[in-house]
């Protein structure tokens, strides 16, 4: 039978899909031109915050002071399993000489930006663990200077999240969100250096002035809306299931859930679970989790795990998490996605917060070309090269040749100025 679909996802209104893209560009112009005084003037009118941005050492000491004994411990060991695998990362990628031909040295240098600025988002949920993501990846890096921004609560940043950020290492911390949050970092607002790479998630005008700043500034990744797809058969327990979908699902109402399955049974009762699921959540998480599900969840049956594993592939999901017999045939075929969960044990969340590979992950389908936030965003593999006479001849000539070729002259004369011999007949291979 062909793939069918047990629950379809209707999608969203034009008017929740609005473009924001005017509306950014006028605020990034005039925030260019306005600096600090127009960044303030717009946490006053969209935060209503009329403090300082920049948080002091005092500031930090009054929020450290307010988390508890038990999240400190749990954001320590976060934290801890973040860096490890940052750390991990960044040793894999190393600097290199190699001598290609006799002569000609080549190399590879890895380099960490001077500056980056890191986003965490607000809004509906405090996203603490986003600091411990993004601050702590461009840390183990190496970059010498990390301003991260978060939008205010109340007098300042709600503690725990202010709290993270200091763990993390931030060196400048702004009370500032949104598009005037991303333009003081980029544009190097209120002391802090201008930042060569934005990295973190946010709302959509968040990143919409990323993209909008994409060029003389660096990026992580143009994101949108988290999403979820679950690979599940037989032997997935349809009530876990369902409580997963529910639980990525409370990111709101442009949240796409999806189940991919081959066994139909499991389907129908994924299916008639979810309401009740859903309703177990607090009535704000329920309220947001129902939107997105009637709104963006679906439900696709397929007659083999090979349909499965096409399905997965064509949606490029975000998180796709596999609740399937033969975990080492999924982990070895399964090539989109932005980060992998291999188990019933594993559920996203422990991703998105404390196992240690980073939570900024592409959505919206970019997980066919790039994958998520690394330490590999906050680098620059350069190369170099050095010519010693030895190789000069047969290099000088091939140069010559092909500029000539091209019609660049004025590019095989540099290298035929360097020919100490007429060129030889034929170039040595």
């Amino acid at each position: 039978m062909p793939i069918r679909s047990i629950k379809s996802a209707p999608g969203l209104s034009a008017e929740v899909q609005a473009d924001v893209s005017d509306t950014v560009q006028i605020m990034l112009t005039r925030l260019r031109e306005g600096g600090e005084e127009m960044a303030l003037d717009y946490a006053k009118r969209l935060d209503n915050w009329h403090g300082d941005p920049v948080v002091t050492r005092d500031q930090i000491e009054e929020a450290s002071a307010q988390v508890s004994p038990e999240l400190k411990q749990a954001l320590g060991y976060a934290h801890d399993n973040i860096r490890r695998f940052a750390e991990a990362q960044r040793a894999s990628v190393q600097d290199f000489e190699t001598e290609i031909r006799p002569g000609l040295k080549t190399g590879q240098k890895v380099i960490p930006v001077s500056a980056a600025g890191c986003y965490v988002p607000g809004g509906r949920y405090a996203h603490i663990a986003s600091a411990l993501m993004t601050i702590t990846t461009a840390r183990a890096a190496g970059v010498p200077h990390v301003t991260a921004v978060a939008p205010p609560r109340g007098e300042t940043i709600d503690a725990p999240t202010l709290y993270a950020m200091h763990l993390a290492g931030a060196d400048t911390i702004l009370s500032l969100g949104g598009v005037q949050g991303i333009a003081a970092m980029a544009y190097g607002l209120f002391g802090a250096p201008k930042a060569d790479v934005l990295a973190g998630p946010g709302n959509a005008f968040v990143a919409e002035a990323k993209r909008q700043l994409f060029g003389p500034v660096g990026i992580d990744m143009f994101a949108g809306p988290t999403d979820v797809l679950i690979l599940a058969d037989k032997t997935a327990d349809p009530a876990t299931v369902a409580l997963d979908l529910a639980g990525q699902a409370e990111h709101g109402v442009t949240s796409p859930c999806w189940l991919v399955t081959d066994d139909e049974g499991l389907a129908r009762s994924v299916q008639a679970m979810m309401p009740a699921t859903i309703a177990s959540l607090p009535p704000e998480n329920a309220a947001a989790a129902r939107a997105a599900w009637d709104a963006m969840g679906e439900i696709i049956l397929c007659d083999t795990r090979d349909e499965m594993l096409a399905e997965a592939n064509r949606f490029a999901p975000e998180h796709l998490h596999v609740q399937c017999a033969d975990l080492p045939w999924w982990r070895d075929n399964l090539a989109a996605y932005g980060s992998l969960f291999l188990g019933a044990n594993t559920t996203v969340a422990f991703g998105d917060k404390a196992a240690g590979p980073n939570h900024v992950l592409p959505t919206s389908g970019a997980a066919r070309y790039t994958g998520g936030l690394s330490v590999h965003k906050f680098l620059k593999t350069v190369t170099w090269q050095q010519v010693d006479d030895e190789a000069l001849p047969n290099l000088a000539q091939a140069t010559s040749l092909i500029s000539r070729a091209e019609g660049m002259v004025g590019h095989a004369m540099t290298a035929e100025v360097r020919m100490q011999t007429p060129p030889p007949v034929k170039l040595v291979g």
